[in-house]
């Protein structure tokens, strides 16, 4: 096997970038993206990077390794890694360098891995190609790093296909698949955004393990601060392609000097006022009892379900990704018929599936999306979008139509005359979603559905998002069903809790009981996996739950227990 590749410079300093500009086209305009941002890092050192949607974060980790995306250009500036100018190397030598020296972990597994071919065949791709090993030894290799990784089944592992894995799984076998060639850097872009906290957890523990025994040095790109400061020796704050300032992890924490940046950590306190509990004589919105519901022939996916949700309440469902959150969601919308058990709506069965319910029934429950990129029709204009559940379900149309979309958006804090007439890819991740919660809230419903809809936003954002959600509640009588694998949201909007793991409520009730102990000890698991704002958080999690007690580890521990 190759051994590890060491510069011959005396110096520490691994890459250094010197007042870079990076601009964009839009609208046949450059648009600065970049604003003569500085960037060292050392050897084994780990960098930090945060800040809202649209600072330059992903723009700026991408430059690291001589690449813009497309419609982007480096206008100024210098990046010399280990001695080489990037900006002067030709394409063929920027490719030796990309895979090889420089790697790139990024936030979504499953849409990097080619769905085509086996695990071990996309690990063995770089080294091969770069000959750093022949295909036996980047097997045997594979097979190491899964085990260190605690991939179940390390040595069978890799002959799966992508889909065949769990998500946290899969950004484990990327970030294993990142360091196959053994590289200098590693640039992390959100690699943990989607996942469940237990996961996260994993997949957190396996980056720092590898980082510290191969040396490698890492960029380490996050909107989630507790989550950067477990990984990160120094941290740097950008906003709108400008530092704000930098600083050694536990100084940042501890006194950051600039107001946005303490903004930012501002954000994790926010926590709605909890509503008064609904008298028993009062009739729930919507009551599921004992569901039982699958897919096809498979096993049951949800197991005698039964939960109520009140007027102008919000129910967070929580769990980990499998645990039948959406599942029960769709038996509630109509979209899956339940095996056994049924739902009601003010005290009305609800027929099984959707095509049997009234206009009525299927206006009163609607649905707020995770991903708005993939909810909103891209060729359908934002009145288009909106218009057409008031047209559909209330039949308005004309000046009436024209008069409530325009009123929906000053609802959602959207300028009709600025966006009305804009397609969805002319618009932000938060104003994407703030779309979907206007579109919801167009039908006039009871309840909404929320199925992660703050999980791929920055805090800034989607702090806002559930602001927002909570002043329509008030003024529109709503009730929500959230559905959220983020305690911190949890713990900011909801009224009750429901804890979901493998299809069963495993314990439930109003939020301040819920985060009081004592808990379930799958709930004790929940609530120890969420990252505080320490430094040191990660190591003593580790510490005390050990390395092989992680994750689908430490839950199928207290199965063997009976104690989930």
């Amino acid at each position: 096997m190759a051994a590890r590749k060491s510069a011959s410079s005396s110096s520490d300093l691994l890459l250094s970038m010197k007042n870079i500009h990076i601009k964009g086209k839009s609208d046949d305009k450059w648009i600065d993206i970049i604003n003569g941002v500085d960037l060292d890092l050392n050897r084994g050192e780990v960098l930090g990077l945060i800040g809202e949607s649209g600072a330059g974060k992903s723009t700026l980790g991408l430059a690291a390794m001589g690449f813009c995306r497309d419609g982007c250009k480096i206008t100024d500036g210098s990046i010399q890694f280990d001695g080489m100018d990037m900006l002067s190397l030709s394409k063929n030598e920027l490719r030796q360098l990309r895979g090889h020296r420089i790697s790139y972990v990024a936030q979504s597994a499953a849409a990097s891995f080619n769905p085509a071919h086996k695990l071990i065949d996309q690990f063995c791709e770089a080294p091969l190609i770069h000959n750093v090993m022949s295909r036996s030894q980047a097997t045997e290799y594979a097979i190491d790093l899964y085990h260190r990784i605690n991939l179940p089944d390390p040595d069978h592992f890799g002959f799966r296909y992508p889909h065949e894995v769990s998500g946290g799984q899969l950004q484990r076998a990327m970030t294993a698949m990142a360091l196959s060639c053994r590289p200098d850097l590693i640039i992390f872009d959100e690699p943990t955004t989607a996942l469940d906290v237990t996961t996260q957890i994993e997949v957190l523990a396996a980056i720092k393990d590898i980082v510290k025994e191969f040396n490698t040095a890492a960029i380490y790109i996050s909107h989630d601060l507790a989550v950067v400061a477990q990984m990160a020796d120094r941290i740097k704050v950008l906003l709108k392609g400008d530092e704000v300032e930098q600083a050694p992890t536990d100084v940042m924490l501890q006194s950051p000097s600039q107001d946005y940046t303490k903004s930012l950590w501002a954000v994790r306190e926010y926590n709605r006022k909890e509503q008064k509990i609904p008298p028993q004589t009062e009739m729930p919105i919507i009551s599921i009892k004992n569901v039982t519901a699958g897919y096809a022939s498979k096993l049951d996916v949800l197991k005698e379900v039964s939960f109520d949700i009140y007027k102008k309440r919000t129910v967070a469902v929580v769990g980990e990704s499998g645990s039948g959150k959406s599942t029960t969601a769709r038996v509630v919308t109509g979209l899956l018929k339940p095996r056994m058990g049924s739902v009601s709506f003010e005290g009305e069965t609800l027929p099984a599936g959707y095509q049997s319910r009234s206009r009525d029934q299927l206006r009163r429950i609607q649905m707020i999306y995770q991903m708005a990129d993939t909810a909103l029709n891209p060729k359908l204009r934002i009145r288009d979008l909106i218009a057409r559940p008031a047209n559909m379900y209330l039949g308005l149309s004309g000046k009436a139509l024209e008069e409530r979309v325009r009123e929906l958006l000053h609802m959602i804090e959207m300028e009709p005359d600025q966006f009305i007439d804009r397609l969805p890819s002319e618009l932000s991740g938060g104003q994407k979603q703030r779309i979907g919660i206007a579109r919801a809230i167009a039908a006039e419903p009871s309840i909404i559905i929320c199925d992660e809809v703050t999980s791929a936003l920055d805090q800034l954002v989607a702090e806002g998002i559930l602001k927002l959600l909570d002043r329509l509640q008030s003024e529109l009588d709503l009730s929500y069903m959230f559905i959220t694998h983020d305690l911190a949201t949890v713990r900011a909007i909801a009224d009750e809790v429901v804890v979901m793991k493998d299809g069963v409520v495993v314990e439930q009730g109003i939020k301040s009981k819920m985060f009081t102990p004592p808990h379930h000890p799958y709930t004790e698991l929940l609530l120890g996996s969420v990252p505080e704002m320490d430094p040191k958080w990660l190591d003593r999690l580790l510490d005390e739950r050990g390395k092989d007690n992680l994750g689908d580890a430490a839950i199928a521990k207290m199965q063997n227990q009976g104690l989930a």
